[in-house]
């Protein structure tokens, strides 16, 4: 993605926030402002951890994030696109798991690479399995937190929702980690290999 789409991108994305931030203060709606304000503030995060921890993330990559909060949080929740689409809940958790389970294969990479810890790829695609599920389970008890302490149905069905949505998770993450492990073995065809591969070369060129 070029840095002048994706700044108008961003732009629209948060323009609609904003709007709806302030429908809710003037509808007195405290649940929709609650939640425009924890997307607007989510969709600086990307930005926030680039210059914090100086790791530098390619712009589909930065994109797919905020986009995914945005689709997520904002149409997910105060849009009702659950409700309106039964497919939704299922893509929003899809491609969390695969974008968790490339952070964390990434993350195992770039430790294994500097030597901090040397394993063989097959551990290095089970944590970042492991990892895309355990923030997937986080996720479910956030859920369930929320519909607890302010009354709304982020669970849905309940304990169904929730099963499916764990089951999605580990096929999403499985797809991720499987592209990892075989970019591992010199795969480098695939959108996800190249996007790992300039991931990887653009932040060995930051630390160096």
């Amino acid at each position: 993605m070029k840095k002048k789409k994706f700044d108008i991108a961003v732009k629209i994305i948060r323009a609609s926030l904003l709007i709806a931030l302030a429908l809710a203060i003037y509808r007195l709606n405290w649940i929709t402002l609650l939640i425009s304000i924890a997307t607007l503030g989510l969709t600086y995060f990307p930005h926030w951890f680039e210059h914090k921890y100086k790791i530098k993330i390619p712009l589909d990559f930065e994109f797919a994030i905020i986009f995914f909060v945005y689709a997520a949080l904002f149409l997910g929740e105060v849009q009702n696109f659950y409700n309106l689409f039964w497919w939704w809940n299922i893509l929003m958790h899809a491609a969390s798991a695969v974008a968790l389970g490339f952070v964390g294969f990434v993350i195992m990479y770039v430790i294994n690479g500097a030597n901090i810890i040397k394993t063989k790829p097959i551990w290095i695609t089970f944590f970042a399995f492991c990892f895309a599920v355990s923030i997937g389970a986080i996720w479910e008890i956030f859920e369930f937190a929320m519909d607890q302490v302010f009354g709304i149905n982020m669970q849905k069905t309940g304990l169904i929702d929730t099963m499916w949505d764990l089951i999605v998770d580990c096929l999403g993450a499985l797809l991720a980690v499987l592209a990892g492990y075989f970019f591992l073995k010199g795969d480098q065809k695939s959108y996800l290999s190249k996007l790992m591969n300039l991931f990887i070369k653009d932040n060995i060129n930051v630390k160096n």
